[in-house]
Formats: C-alpha cells, structure tokens, sequence
C-alpha cells in the first residue's frame, strides 16, 4: 500500500491520469467536430442522433476515477513485447497515435483484473489497484504474482484488499453507484456470460445481483454491440423508486442504448388506476388464465349464416356456408394467431372463387387474386365469421360478461375463482374502467394472441420473485428470440403470487434452459445486520441458505426498546445522529405507518423527503417497506418491525428486506413486541 505525496510511482499515475483526461477531451471533440452528413433529412437526423450518443460516451466524470486498475503483463504473455501494461477504466481512452492510454473492462485482455490468482496468474506479472477521492488518484496498492504466499484482493484465504473494502464501504448518497472496480470472481461469470445464454442468478441481500444484471447489460452492448443495438436491449425494475435509484449506472458505464423500465410501465396498453383483491389477483396471475383468454378470444369466431355469392361479369361464383365452416376449422387447427387467421381466412375464400374461376376456363392471376379477396362480399363474411378483436374489449368483456366468463372458464376456474374475477360494479365501458396492474397483464396476453409481440436481444428482470406466472409469461414473450437475466431472491418474494422455485418461474419465462447461478457472499452488507435478519429464513425460506458476509463491523446493528409514547423522541435521536455521519440515511417503516413517521420528523425539525421515486429523497428519506425493495442506504432506521410484519400475509418477507437494506448501520426501533423470530437476538 502506498500513498505518500513524494511517491514517485504515485505521482507518474497521476500524470497519466491527467494526460488520460486530456485524451479523452480529445476524443470527444473529434466526434463533436464531425459533421452529420447523409443523403436525406432522416439519414441525417439518425447520423446526428448517433454522434450525440458515441460525445455522451465520451464524456468525462471528473468525480469518477477514469481507471482503477492496472495489468502488467510477463514479457510476452499478452498483445505484445510492446503493449505488456495495460491500465483498466470505464471506457477506452487513446492517444493521437492510436496508442491505449486506458484499456475498457470489458475487453478480454481486463479479465485477469478481475480473475488472476496466485494458482492461475492469467499471464500476469503485478495487478495494481488504485484508491481515488473523487476523482483524484490518492492510493494504489500492488499485488505480484509467482509470490510464495498468496496476498492481494481476493487471494486464497478470500480477502479483499484495503482498496477493495475502501470502495465497496464508501459512503454513498442518491442513486446506485456501478461496481465496475469491485468486480469478483463469480460475479464476473455472470456478467461475462455469452450473449446467447439465459441466466437466473439467487441472490442474497448485499451480493451485488442487480449490479451484476446491470454490468451485463454493460458487457453485451461492448462485445455484440451491434446484434444488441439491433435487437434491443431493456431493463426491467419492480417501480420507479427502483428505477430512479439505478439510473445512473449504466450511463456512468459509458453506455445509453438499453432502455429502463418498471413491469407495469412496459405493459401500459390502459392506466392503472386500481387495485385487485388478493384473490383476484391470484387468478389473475395464475398461468390457467392464459387459457381463459384464449377461449374468451376464440369465442368470438360465430358460424356463417349464409353462403358468399359473387357476381364477376356475367358469371356468378358460390361459396358454401359449409366450405367457409371447413376454412375456418383448418385455420384453428393450424395453431395461428387470430389476426393472422382472420387475413389467412380471406385468402382462402378467394382461394376457392378463383379455383372455380379457372375450372370454368378464365385466366386468373395475383391481381384477380387480390380484387376478389377485397370485394365487399368476402370481407363482410370474413367480418361476420372471423371479426376483428381489440385486446383491451376482450379482456373487459370477460371481465363483465357472467355467461362468456363461464363458458371461457369452464372446467379450468371454480366457481368461486370466477367469481372474484367479476367486477362488482361493472364499468359501462373500457375507458370508465379502473384497470389494475394484472388486467393490464391479461390484455398483453390477448394481444399477443392476436399479434405476436416483437422479440428483444436481451431482457434483464429485478426482483423477479414477485412476478405472477401470466407477468413472466409478458415479459418472456418480449426474449423468445434473445435472451433474458433474471435477477432475484425467493426470501424477499413479498406478493402473494410470489414464486417459490426458480425451476417453475423460468418454464413461465419460456427459458427453462437457463443456468441457475446462487450468490450467496455479501460484499455490501455487514455480517451482524446479515445474520440477524437471517433468523427470518427457517420461517420464509428454509430452503435458502444464509448470506454470509466478508464485512464485520460490531457497531453496525442497533436494537432499541422505545418506552411507550417515546418514540418520537426516539426517532428524533437517531436521525440527528445519522444526519452527523456520511452517507444516505432512511427510515423505513409499514407503509400505513409512513405519513406518521414524516410527522414525528417535521415537529422535530429535521429534513427529510418521503421517498415516491419520483426524485431524489437527499440525505433522509422516509420509505414505505412497500417501496424499499432493491434499494440501499448507508443507514436505515427500521421502525416497529412487529407492525411490519402483522401489516399483510408474507409481512415477515417485507421485514427481511427491510432489515438488509443497510451497508453500513441498522438500528431497530420498537415499543411493540418483536417478531419471535428477532426476540433476543441483538
């Protein structure tokens, strides 16, 4: 380790830091100087739309370190005798003549930052790492290789280096950080998996899962740019608090083609405005609905009352009722989606005219082919047999209408279950209706029944273990062609469709090949915070083994008994104290408990924001237990753990993630009993 001023090697890095800034300023102005030349105004406001993204590539954090790493290869082991030393950023950086002055993460010739060990050095000679304050560089630390003892960032005894910890534990404040410099060994195989194969990673709270999805994401736009660039790439969180928190990774990456959503933001065929009963909801999302929907949109296929007569000159041509039933019969049974039948259908009708044209000696041709199929007659029998459907009215429909529910339903639903899916007070129609995230789910379904729903390069899912079946089976038809990350941990499953086995969750995906990969070391949370919240496991997820934790801080877990009517002072106390120490801070409490807490705040003078996602809360946020899934702060204050866990059926499930949200300090507040499971365990 060594960070004295007068360190010379200090200071040669620190110069080519500054010449790496001065490069890259460089190498921006040359892409703002092209000019956004093309045969045509759209050309050219695509060129233009390019250029703007390859300068916002290039564009310089100057509180981001912009490498953090070096690699000095063995003499020979690498590129070349001339190109053994490689310094490992964010981005690639050049100098006039080509030369790499910072070499991307990304590329092959990074991996052993991430891989080398004493056992397999990967060619190397030394790994170097560096510690920054902002941007400046202030620290580096040195690991060689061939020593007779392993030392460094992770070796055999599975230690982080000082440099490592020093980042992993920085404060923070605001949105997600990138984890680019931290990077372990089995997190790198996820990220680094083929663009081709799906991945489903387990993971315990602190072990990095969604900044392993989001570094993939980085990973697959450099090494297949262009098939993911065509494709497209999209990024799937639970709610805009999510959402908002991880927003700057992936630009700080270099990197602004994948686009970021929620689930019901993706899905917005109508607004969602209301809410299900549970046991709605559970039928809604139930894969048996798929079938349902399918019966209801098949329903409306009618018989033909009468035959198609078509006069041609002086001719006349028939098609029987009967001959358009068998048209319509082999249609069904070729597995088509209904608005590709509907269009097959007037082909083969006039199929059958012009077969009866020819047999009576006329020429026919595509053009007579298509003259006969747009005639009024065979598009009003097409319209009275095969008519058009709209998704959203299909859905309502079903939703209203008692008897067609009945007969879509029948022997897949009980009674009861379609029952509750029946409006109480039917709206008078789709737009009065107060639709619920799980309508909007079933109305994707249907249009997908009608049109198939266009295939992306790759899907990446947070928090899927709370997505329902028919939710999978939405965002499994966004992959069918691409692949998919699923990113999630069946102990933090809050909903009461929550999944229980990953096996089952990807079958509803449509990727049932997908590697399970299990992560199981935290690097973010502290062991104290870790194994107390994992006394919850035995009752919400036996199955799952502990998190362990390479982070110790004794201080790190507060539990405190509140006298009754002091909490407020409480409160008070403890958010004066995290506001004196760095980082962000946040109060999470039951999600009816919220405007309370905020209250107890206001009177006590002291700052805050209660957390909606739609901006920054700043230093203290106050968080719905609701909302605070796949978030972190550097300390959280949990108040009235019992409340949470009595507020709904898994409430023990929104505890757990709760408890994990803190990376630095948790401390517990209760004047009501604790959950039995945490009695006596601080």
């Amino acid at each position: 380790m060594a960070d004295a001023a007068a360190d010379p090697v200090l200071a040669a890095e620190r110069e080519h830091l500054a010449r790496s800034r001065e490069y890259l300023r460089l190498m921006r102005d040359d892409v703002l100087a092209l000019p956004a030349l093309a045969g045509n105004r759209v050309s050219q406001e695509y060129l233009k739309a390019d250029l703007y993204r390859r300068a916002e590539a290039l564009r310089d954090l100057p509180d981001a370190p912009l490498f953090f790493g070096r690699l000095d290869y063995r003499a020979g082991a690498a590129a070349g005798d001339d190109a053994e030393r490689f310094h490992i950023g964010r981005r690639h950086v050049h100098d006039p003549d080509g030369h790499p002055m910072v070499v991307d993460w990304r590329a092959p010739v990074s991996r052993p930052f991430y891989r080398a060990s004493q056992g397999d050095p990967m060619g190397l000679e030394r790994r170097r790492r560096f510690g920054f304050s902002g941007g400046s560089l202030t620290a580096y630390e040195d690991e060689a290789f061939g020593a007779a003892r392993p030392r460094g960032p992770a070796g055999a005894d599975g230690a982080l280096s000082r440099l490592v910890l020093e980042e992993i534990e920085r404060p923070r404040s605001g949105a997600m950080r990138d984890i680019v410099a931290t990077i372990q060994p089995e997190q790198d195989d996820i990220v680094r998996a083929d663009a081709a194969e799906s991945v489903c990673v387990q993971g315990a709270p602190g072990t990095g899962k969604t900044a392993v999805g989001l570094h993939r994401v980085a990973y697959l736009l450099y090494a297949h740019r262009e098939r993911m660039s065509r494709g497209g790439v999209l990024v799937l969180g639970p709610n805009r608090a999510f959402l908002t928190y991880i927003r700057n990774v992936l630009p700080a990456l270099g990197e602004f083609d994948a686009e970021q959503m929620s689930v019901t933001e993706l899905l917005a065929a109508v607004p969602v405005r209301g809410t299900d009963s549970e046991q709605a909801a559970l039928v809604k999302g139930d894969v048996r609905m798929a079938a349902v929907l399918r019966a209801a949109l098949w329903d409306r296929i009618g018989e033909p009352a009468e035959p198609i007569l078509l006069a041609r000159g002086s001719r006349r041509w028939r098609v029987a009722a009967g001959r358009i039933t068998e048209l319509v019969d082999e249609l069904r049974e070729r597995g088509v989606r209904y608005g590709a039948g509907r269009e097959m259908l007037s082909h083969r009708i006039a199929h059958v005219i012009l077969s009866q044209m020819e047999a009576a000696g006329q020429t026919c041709d595509d053009r007579t082919h298509e003259s006969v199929r747009r005639t009024s007659q065979v598009r009003a029998a097409v319209d009275a047999v095969w008519p058009k459907a709209d998704p959203v009215r299909v859905v309502f429909e079903l939703l209203t209408d008692r008897e067609l529910l009945a007969r879509a339903a029948g022997g897949v639903l009980s009674d009861a279950e379609q029952e509750s899916l029946l409006w109480a007070r039917p709206p008078r129609s789709p737009g009065s209706a107060r639709w619920t995230a799980a309508d909007a789910v079933l109305i994707d379904e249907v249009s997908d029944l009608i049109e198939r729903t266009a295939s992306l390069a790759h899907v990446v899912v947070d928090e899927a273990q709370d997505l329902s079946a028919m939710a999978c089976r939405a965002i499994g038809r966004r992959c069918t062609t691409g692949s998919v990350t699923v990113l999630g941990d069946i102990a933090q499953g809050t909903t009461a469709w929550a999944t229980r086995s990953w096996t089952g969750l990807l079958g509803h995906l449509g990727k049932p090949e997908a590697a399970l990969e299990v992560l199981t070391t935290g690097y973010r949370v502290p062991r104290q915070i870790l194994d107390f919240a994992s006394r919850l496991l035995a009752q919400i997820a036996p199955e799952l083994e502990p998190a362990s934790s390479l982070r110790q801080d004794r201080g790190a877990l507060l539990v405190e008994r509140v006298p009754a009517g002091g909490m407020a002072a409480a409160l008070a106390a403890v958010c004066s104290d995290a506001a004196t120490r760095p980082g962000s801070a946040a109060v999470v409490a039951a999600d009816g408990d919220v405007a309370g807490i905020a209250s107890m705040l206001a009177r006590a003078g002291l700052p805050h924001a209660v957390l909606d996602g739609t901006a920054d809360p700043g230093r203290l946020a106050v968080v719905p237990v609701g909302l605070v899934k796949g978030l972190e702060f550097d300390q959280v204050i949990v108040v009235e753990p019992g409340r949470i866990a009595a507020a709904e059926a898994r409430g023990l499930q929104r505890l757990y993630v709760a408890l994990t949200r803190a990376v630095s300090r948790l401390t517990v507040l209760h004047a009501e009993p604790l959950p039995e499971a945490l009695a006596g365990a601080a």
